[in-house]
């Protein structure tokens, strides 16, 4: 099949769906001639069919309008839900500890632990590749975390290990952006139940920037043997691979669809590796360019405001 990347960008009519073939960003729906195909999350919805027609028409001669030209939008304007690992590489997970005077854990499979996920709330945390991220008066401790992102492609309930990354549509980048010090209530006792705040720590307007494109699954046939990277104003900062993972994305998909159905468009960002600012301690300030490279996807770049 013919090589091509999902994005959506800014045309004059709003933003459509679009593939990058080469250097060019063409129109997914005048190349397919399916209506549906115009957004991305049309395309996810008909997942099965349209993969075969954007894969023929990616292999026909295209005229389309240079990349670097395009403005890029997150690549899913409305997912149902961005589900989030944490603590699933064991690197990350020791530095934590260790950062907040823990004794390191032994692998959640020896205690018969399953994966872990928190929510970021959709279109409003969303970020494009180049956009720049308001975080002044958010977060006096403003974190970095780069995560392998999967987009699910067909609706999955209940998915067995082996088959579940037959329901991946394709992977992208994101930035976990965490503001660190809003995840602990003031006022309330450290023992209290509801001392923790999951929403402030993870949710603000630009919190998950994702991009710059998807790239289909059959392009990547394992997504735990992908590096990836994080610079902050080109010093790195993380430096790792996804085969460090505690749990795979399979784990992951199989365990988070025995409870709710993942919907096509949903995203599924599965954990950060060791090197983030809270372990250092080091932490965002405006001006900060922070970019992101995971192995066969690309790079997702932003700077802080």
């Amino acid at each position: 099949m013919a090589s091509y990347k999902l994005v959506t960008y800014a045309s004059p009519e709003g933003p459509r769906a679009g593939m990058v073939i080469g250097e060019q960003v063409c129109g997914a729906a005048e190349l397919t001639g399916q209506a549906a195909d115009q957004t991305v999350l049309g395309i996810l919805q008909d997942w099965t069919a349209a993969q075969e027609r954007l894969a023929e028409a990616a292999a026909l001669p295209v005229v389309g309008q240079p990349l670097a030209a395009t403005k890029l939008l997150a690549p899913i304007l409305w997912p149902s839900a961005i589900y989030c690992a944490g603590a699933n590489y064991a690197d990350h997970a020791a530095e934590m500890a260790r950062a907040s005077g823990r004794p390191p854990q032994p692998d959640p499979h020896t205690l018969g632990l399953k994966p872990w996920h928190f929510l970021k709330a959709g279109c409003s945390t969303l970020a494009a590749h180049g956009d720049t991220v308001q975080i002044t008066g958010l977060s006096k401790t403003m974190d970095w975390e780069v995560e392998l992102a999967a987009v699910i492609g067909r609706a999955a309930r209940n998915v067995p290990l082996a088959e579940a990354l037959d329901y991946v549509a394709g992977y992208t980048v994101a930035n976990d952006l965490s503001a660190r010090d809003m995840g602990r209530r003031p006022a309330v006792p450290d023992t209290a139940p509801f001392k923790f705040d999951w929403v402030a720590h993870k949710n603000f307007d630009g919190s998950c920037p994702l991009g710059p494109w998807i790239v289909p699954s059959q392009d990547i046939p394992d997504p735990q043997r992908l590096g990836l990277k994080l610079w902050v104003n080109d010093v790195i900062k993380q430096d790792s691979h996804t085969s460090q993972m505690i749990f795979t994305l399979a784990e992951q998909i199989e365990h988070l669809s025995s409870r709710i159905t993942l919907q096509p468009g949903d995203v599924i960002l599965t954990g950060t590796p060791a090197g983030v600012g809270a372990a250092r301690p080091e932490f965002l300030k405006a001006g900060d360019v922070v970019k992101l490279w995971i192995e066969k996807i690309g790079t997702l770049t932003n700077r802080m405001a």
